[in-house]
């Protein structure tokens, strides 16, 4: 698993739209990355950015974190919160500062 601190926002910036796997102990979940957000502040190499993902209704996860993982980026640890919910589905925002 790959370290989330090496991250930076060109590792997603051309992956909008790309599936992702979320999982947990126990269970996981097909996500999809919807956006990708350079943020105005940020310590890391990089900047700050945040990750958007859209998930299913169900099961709807709580803030935590979560292993996400991506065919091209790898999996890594991510502290994702819900931040919206709809009959589509929940949007995860998970950021990197």
């Amino acid at each position: 698993m790959g370290d989330p601190k090496t991250l930076t926002l060109d590792d997603f910036a051309s992956l909008e739209g790309d599936p992702v796997t979320v999982g947990w102990e126990g269970g996981e979940l097909e996500a999809r990355l919807i956006e990708v957000l350079p943020l105005g502040s940020g310590l890391r190499r990089g900047g700050g950015f945040s990750l958007l993902f859209h998930g299913p209704p169900e099961p709807r996860l709580t803030q935590a974190t979560y292993r996400v993982e991506h065919r091209t980026v790898g999996a890594h640890d991510m502290f994702l919160v819900p931040v919206a919910r709809t009959a589509a589905g929940i949007q995860y925002e998970a950021v990197f500062t």
